[in-house]
């Protein structure tokens, strides 16, 4: 049972990557655009203000790139720290757990992209089509030295 599974891991991964990716895009799109019920209910985040649209365009730029898998380490490294800072600046204020400053999206964000940038992108990503290889994998070990006969 655990070889089956260890067999599907890098697909699984690729799914919880292109889920998380396509998530955090859509709270990009929604504020920027104000598509998706828009930020805060209803409208547009204003251009160029900090931190609201700075975010915004790291969570739609961010969550695509994951999504589809190119450059998923670096793109998971950037969201993943923008969503510590939206949790310890915006949400920490407000209470000390998640559940009392509504910062769970903010932390679960958070850990989800760390977990992303230790484990790769997993199966059916851009990122093996650019590297060559599949990230994921782990190296092959070198043949061992063939002692001398002479």
């Amino acid at each position: 049972m655990r070889s089956r599974l260890d067999g599907a891991q890098p697909y699984a991964l690729g799914l919880f990557r292109f889920v998380i990716g396509l998530l955090f895009a859509c709270h990009g799109a929604a504020s920027l655009f104000g598509v998706l019920g828009g930020a805060m209910g209803g409208g547009t985040v204003p251009t160029g203000t900090w931190p609201g649209w700075y975010a915004a365009v790291i969570q739609l730029v961010g969550g695509a790139l994951v999504a589809v898998g190119l450059g998923t380490r670096a793109a998971a490294l950037i969201s993943s720290g923008s969503m510590a800072y939206a949790y310890f600046v915006v949400h920490q204020s407000a209470g000390l757990l998640p559940i009392q400053n509504d910062g769970e999206p903010s932390a679960m964000y958070a850990w989800a992209f760390l977990l992303l940038i230790f484990t790769g992108p997993g199966a059916w990503a851009l990122d093996g089509l650019f590297g060559g290889r599949d990230r994921t994998a782990a190296p092959a070990a070198a043949p061992a030295e063939q002692p001398s006969t002479v």
